[in-house]
């Protein structure tokens, strides 16, 4: 039986060139593809740091302003504040005789500064009818942390009374305010002091009442 053999023709020179063309070129365009993403990566990565920089300066800024609102809130608090002392003030001893108090003085912005034992106490208004006295917290907008607080201002006042000779002397506490929630107003019944808020032209004041009756300190 005759065998066939079969012979592939060898790759001449001028396919062996061709061929390398070729790889140059692919080589070439795929060399430019990359540096193409390359500095479409750089160009992309200046970008973010430019977006990162510009969102630093913008929180710096809202920041800034943020903090300045605060400053700003706090002096119209403050101010606001005053505001309502003094329109309470004029009343308030007239609606708490009507409760069957007999204050003959009002004070405004009562201090104590008892250094020797560190009692430090700040009285937005003190009525006062010999050893009876009203101790009125007023804000703008109280919150159940102002209650708080006035019950711990009243045991301050306590101790210093005690401290300086004047066991017989009786507080009360009332908290008063131009706008007081129901939570709020609550709150501060149960603590034992009196609600005083706007009622038409003038102001109501709540009496605490059952087991939450006036408490006195």
């Amino acid at each position: 039986m005759e065998t066939i053999q079969s012979y592939t023709e060898a790759p001449s020179f001028e396919m062996i060139r061709a061929s390398l063309q070729d790889l140059a070129v692919q080589q070439k365009e795929t060399d430019r593809l990359i540096k193409e993403n390359a500095e479409r990566q750089k160009e992309t990565d200046r970008q973010l740091k430019e977006n990162a920089e510009r969102q630093k300066e913008t929180d710096r800024q809202l920041k800034e302003n943020a903090d300045r609102l605060d400053r700003q809130l706090g002096k119209l608090g403050n101010r606001f504040g005053e505001m309502v002392e003094y329109m309470v003030m004029p009343n308030l001893v007239k609606k708490f005789r009507e409760l069957g108090f007999g204050f003959t003085i009002a004070s405004p912005h009562a201090t104590i500064e008892d250094e020797e034992n560190n009692i430090f106490v700040e009285i937005d208004i003190k009525l006062e009818n010999g050893d009876k006295l009203m101790i009125v917290e007023v804000k703008s907008k109280p919150t159940t942390e102002d209650v708080t607080e006035h019950v711990e201002r009243m045991w301050k006042i306590r101790t210093h009374a005690d401290l300086h000779g004047h066991e017989k002397q009786i507080f009360m506490g009332a908290v008063a305010g131009m706008i007081m929630n129901s939570n709020v107003r609550d709150f501060a019944l149960k603590n034992g002091f009196y609600a005083i808020e706007p009622s038409g032209d003038t102001f109501a004041i709540t009496v605490p009442a059952g087991i939450y009756s006036p408490r006195e300190w």
